[in-house]
């Protein structure tokens, strides 16, 4: 199965169960690029609009690309997002045609030179790139036992993959100027929220045998946290940027 093609069962669990990105994330994306109002985005690998609609949010216009069909039709309406069927690589999109190019989630899933490269087609002068990324914090109880639990079941190691992607990213020799921040972002999910997560995940078995003791064990890990019927899944989420010269 092709990237574009991993999430095709998994639109409606990843639109349900992924957590949104925190406003300090969205701060250091678009701070010094004068009122967001004026800001177009090209939110690439938008998925289901996660944070297309929180950049929309903020006033900027935002082109969602997006070349898996059943992500796009997954995704709530937004009137300030504009969704465009083509990937990373290919946006399809005018040359010097937007003032921030940010993938949430999704930078690993690219072929990594040729969408740097159209980052920086794509970007005006003075304009800035962004990856951000939800990842585990390991450091609360509940979110390290299911970082146990994924590890237990997963089945390729895209972990390390989008690991491995801000570093390419952080290094690519087109940028003036690099940054790389952690916020805290956490959020509440109930036993049917943490099974819709597992089910989101690419690299986790959302069907068969496997997966029913996946579920198991979610379920006896979600008993064990839980209070109120609750438990909290903590994350830091990172933000790699840079920006390209003024021209």
């Amino acid at each position: 199965m092709s990237f574009t093609e991993r999430f095709s069962g998994r639109a409606n669990d990843y639109a349900a169960a992924r957590p949104p990105y925190p406003d300090a994330a969205l701060d250091v994306l678009f701070d010094g690029l004068g009122d967001s109002g004026e800001v177009t985005v090209a939110d690439l690998g938008a998925g289901t609009g996660i944070s297309s609609r929180q950049l929309a949010a903020r006033g900027a216009l935002v082109l969602a690309i997006e070349p898996n069909q059943a992500m796009r039709e997954a995704a709530e309406a937004h009137p300030r997002v504009e969704w465009i069927a083509a990937s990373a690589e290919h946006t399809g999109l005018a040359e010097a045609s937007v003032d921030l190019a940010a993938a949430f989630q999704a930078f690993h899933w690219f072929d990594q030179p040729q969408a740097l490269d159209e980052m920086v087609r794509i970007l005006r002068p003075g304009g800035r790139a962004a990856l951000v990324y939800n990842e585990r914090d390991e450091s609360d109880p509940f979110t390290a036992a299911y970082g146990d639990v994924v590890r237990k079941y997963a089945t390729d190691d895209t972990e390390r993959r989008r690991a491995d992607g801000i570093e390419v990213f952080l290094a690519f020799h087109a940028w003036v100027a690099k940054h790389r921040v952690e916020v805290r972002n956490e959020y509440a999910l109930d036993v049917e929220g943490v099974l819709a997560r597992a089910r989101s995940t690419s690299y986790l078995p959302k069907a068969g045998p496997v997966a029913d003791d996946l579920h198991r064990d979610i379920r006896s890990l979600v008993a064990r946290f839980a209070r109120d019927g609750h438990v909290v899944m903590a994350m830091r989420t990172i933000v790699a940027s840079a920006d390209v010269g003024a021209g």
